[in-house]
């Protein structure tokens, strides 16, 4: 019913269209003017500078984790969040938790990122901050996951 405030019969949240779009003109960027690679980090630049405070540093920090460990990997937006891609597949992303109004942040791998480990592994995890504990187990899944 529209109009209810009831997402779950409405379809989609507004936070949700507003990343298709994001993402629709993402393509049609990518189509119409074959985007470089530095225009594809200045738009993931772009898009963190946008997020509040907490998500921008630990946007930040990933960003300068993805370069150090993982420099091969293309910066990109992704349904206008930041990621990283291999040929043009997104690899690794970060979802602020403003995005769709969670409780964290999420650093997420695609199966791209080839990350399996027997029948069942993590390829999403919830990120509040960057310790030096964290920035280690970010290090090791970029380095597999760009290998």
């Amino acid at each position: 019913m529209a109009g209810t405030g009831n997402t779950a019969q409405e379809g989609f949240t507004a936070e949700e269209r507003e990343a298709m779009k994001e993402r629709a003109k993402e393509v049609r960027g990518t189509r119409s003017r074959g985007k470089a690679k530095a225009d594809g980090e200045a738009d993931l630049l772009a898009k963190i500078a946008e997020m509040d405070d907490a998500d921008r540093a630990l946007a930040e920090g990933v960003h300068a984790l993805v370069r150090k460990a993982a420099p091969d990997l293309a910066p990109k937006t992704w349904y206008g969040m930041p990621a990283y891609a291999r040929d043009g597949k997104v690899v690794v992303f970060f979802q602020s938790a403003g995005k769709f109004k969670a409780r964290y942040a999420t650093l997420g791998f695609n199966d791209s990122a080839a990350l399996d480990d027997g029948a069942m592994w993590p390829t999403a995890f919830a990120l509040t901050a960057l310790t030096p504990a964290t920035e280690a187990l970010i290090t090791t899944l970029l380095t597999r996951a760009a290998s």
